[in-house]
């Protein structure tokens, strides 16, 4: 008698409001996905995200020691960003309707 292979997939049931499933369709038409990638992928996503708030951080002696120098250094400019900064912000440039 043949084995089959052991299914590596595990299902997963939600109740969602219609209104949820709407969205949640809308967005996955407009990135090119079925409603089952969108999800996975936006759960997968939340997951990493949460785990990589919550986890520490591990390094080697020699990385940490590289970091702790290159915290300790002296600040360097970075150029592009000196200048976003110098920019007035969009509603510190008066013109335009929005707001008035």
């Amino acid at each position: 008698m043949p084995r089959t292979a052991e299914r590596k997939d595990h299902p997963l049931s939600m109740r969602l409001p219609e209104a949820d499933i709407a969205i949640i369709d809308r967005a996955a038409a407009l990135r090119g996905r079925s409603r089952t990638d969108f999800v996975r992928e936006a759960a997968v996503r939340a997951a990493e995200e949460v785990m990589m708030e919550t986890l520490p951080v591990r390094m080697s002696q020699e990385g940490f020691d590289a970091f702790i120098q290159a915290l300790s250094g002296p600040a360097t400019a970075v150029p592009a960003m000196v200048e976003v900064l110098r920019r007035p912000a969009p509603w510190e440039q008066g013109g335009g309707d929005v707001g008035n």
